[in-house]
């Protein structure tokens, strides 16, 4: 349980997904793009190219898809591995870990339905935890540059911004990243 920013209490869980889970995924990747087309985008994702479907089924087909529960529906959902996508050598890491010791957090996704209730605060905080569980020292992530949201949330939590890079996110998207790290365990 949290305490969103008007005060009141929120019950969720956090917990690996599984192969079940993958069209509530899906659904929650859709309905943020959806909203962002009504809306304007802050992800730079676009619908049908990334995130989809196919995204949430390698994830969890590996173990690494997450996903928070609200309400016993999938709300949010995020990735989190060790690959580093080739533009993170161009970063200016300053936390230097073995590549196991480096928890990479991808494809953080919350449902318009769900959001602001500090869901995307819980799942990045829910990751670093993860992160200490498993070994890790650093976990690193990117973001599109004009990702005013997600960047304000991660720098509200600590996250040192280590660069930026131009990049095709899933080999088609021409976008502008930005880096960004946080030393969670003995680096």
């Amino acid at each position: 349980m949290i305490r969103n920013k008007g005060g009141l209490a929120v019950t969720y869980t956090i917990r690996k997904g599984t192969a079940a889970d993958v069209p509530a995924v899906a659904a929650v990747y859709d309905a943020l793009l959806q909203y962002e087309e009504a809306h304007g985008t802050t992800t730079g994702w676009q619908a049908g190219v990334y995130p989809t479907a196919v995204v949430a089924e390698g994830a969890a087909a590996q173990g690494t898809l997450f996903v928070l529960e609200d309400g016993g529906a999938v709300g949010a959902a995020m990735i989190l591995n060790h690959v580093q996508a080739p533009e993170y050598a161009a970063a200016g890491w300053q936390y230097g870990a073995l590549p196991e010791q480096v928890l990479v957090l991808h494809t953080l996704c919350i449902s318009p339905r769900v959001a602001r209730r500090g869901y995307g605060r819980a799942m990045v905080q829910y990751a670093e935890d993860w992160a200490v569980r498993t070994g890790c020292a650093v976990v690193r992530l990117d973001t599109w540059m004009h990702n005013r949201p997600a960047r304000s949330l991660y720098e509200a939590l600590g996250y040192r911004l280590a660069g930026a890079s131009p990049a095709k996110l899933n080999g088609l998207i021409p976008l502008e990243l930005v880096f960004y790290e946080k030393a969670v365990g003995r680096t």
